[in-house]
């Protein structure tokens, strides 16, 4: 079987979501730069889209939500993940990835982690190369630390850097409005201040808070409202401080609660039924603080072959 370069192969597409982290907790620096997690993901219902289509070369191309901030070329994430099972198989990544963006780019919400997970799913599909679930996550986590959750979906908890996931049972759907910021917040940057504001201080080894893993149990909005938490969201709002205007018009509005999703600048602001999530998200946009928002729930699937 000449994997890789059957041009009679459907393409495949596969659907993948954006995350909250509604826990996010961060430990001081390893020696390789990257910081020990406590990560609750929830998948929420913004989903990408990538398409793989057999061609004679790898190749990128995207429509949607601010697809001009996106590279088109082997920097991609979802091109490098097919570079990475091509490799891992001994095959070229003859492959056309076309990416339609609804989650929000460079907005803490994993777009590019997704983009990667739906890539390595659509090309194992595509080229039958049939790796396991358990190969799959570990690519995942050699692309980035996000990467296995976007494959996973529902909700888990990441330790590590995140990549090492522990499923979490969710006991009813939570509703969320997102504001997207101007501009983007690179996460590295963030990473860097938190460092810059932490310095010289003990900072806790990173663990799951109880009440919180509670609360997404028994499906209470109230209680996970009053568990929210982001280590990385002072280190967001001192390089972003436009931010805090942000939050406060989503809690004026009638949020539960509200939070830098990730590393930012999208703010997340969780909710209490579907008709309040209209309510606050029409009242952010008038607020002139942010601009968009996008109302979704929480757990979906992760990465789905449509």
């Amino acid at each position: 079987m000449n994997l890789g370069t059957d041009t009679t192969t459907t393409s495949i597409t596969v659907r993948v979501p954006a995350k909250v982290n509604v826990q996010l907790a961060v430990g001081a620096a390893r020696p390789d730069g990257f910081h020990d997690l406590a990560n609750v993901f929830l998948a929420v219902g913004l989903h990408d889209e990538v398409t793989a289509t057999p061609a004679d070369t790898l190749r990128i191309t995207a429509e949607g939500h601010d697809v001009d901030r996106i590279p088109l070329d082997r920097t991609n994430l979802a091109a490098r993940a097919a570079e990475l099972l091509a490799a891992r198989h001994g095959i070229e990544p003859r492959v056309h990835l076309h990416i339609r963006k609804d989650i929000p780019v460079a907005g803490g919400m994993a777009g590019g982690s997704a983009d990667a997970a739906a890539a390595l799913l659509a090309c194992d599909t595509l080229w039958s190369t049939g790796s396991t679930r358990e190969e799959l996550l570990a690519l995942c986590a050699e692309l980035g630390s996000d990467v296995p959750f976007s494959l996973v979906g529902g909700a888990a908890l990441g330790r590590g850097r995140g990549e090492l996931l522990t499923p979490l049972p969710v006991g009813g759907t939570f509703h969320w409005v997102f504001a997207v910021a101007d501009g983007g917040l690179s996460t590295p940057a963030v990473y860097g201040e938190f460092d810059r504001l932490t310095a010289g201080t003990a900072v806790p080894e990173p663990e799951p808070a109880p009440d919180l893993l509670a609360a997404l149990e028994s499906g209470d909005a109230t209680a996970l409202a009053a568990s929210l938490t982001n280590d990385l969201q002072p280190a967001a709002l001192s390089l972003c401080p436009p931010l805090t205007a942000t939050l406060s018009a989503g809690t004026t509005a009638g949020a539960l609660a509200a939070l830098v999703s990730g590393s930012g600048p999208t703010t997340a602001f969780l909710v209490k039924d579907a008709e309040t999530a209209r309510e606050v998200a029409s009242a952010l946009l008038a607020s002139g603080t942010c601009r968009q928002t996008r109302v979704a729930e929480g757990p979906v699937a992760g990465a789905t072959v449509l």
